[in-house]
């Protein structure tokens, strides 16, 4: 099992920042990435950004050039920075561990971003 947990969210205004951060532990070995998702009140999860254990990153198209996208791999760990915030940015985001053998998808309990004045 891989256990992940998240943390770093809160409220913050619009065009303030926030950095995430995802912990994996447990059965790490054969990860080979990770992600960042979130989901709306209403709307379906939707991914935010992807990491590669070699360091490639993918982005939604709503959240390029504002979040960044980073990982420890010493430490098992993955950030989310968000700069820019706006109000639909406001959701659970969730990590994903992805490995090669099962489970192949581990989530985290989520962490709540509110961006409101």
């Amino acid at each position: 099992q891989v256990q992940v947990v998240e943390s770093g969210g809160g409220l913050v205004q619009p065009g303030g920042s926030l950095r995430l951060s995802c912990a994996a532990s447990g059965s790490i070995f054969s990860i080979y990435a990770m992600d960042w998702y979130r989901q709306a009140p209403g709307k379906q999860r939707e991914l935010v950004a992807s990491i590669t254990r070699g360091g490639t990153t993918t982005y939604a198209d709503s959240v390029k050039g504002r979040f960044t996208i980073s990982r420890d791999n010493a430490k098992n760990t993955v950030y989310l920075q968000m700069n820019s915030l706006k109000p639909e940015d406001t959701a659970v985001y969730y990590c994903n561990v992805r490995r090669s053998i099962a489970p192949y998808d581990s989530w985290g309990q989520g962490t709540q971003v509110t961006v409101s004045s």
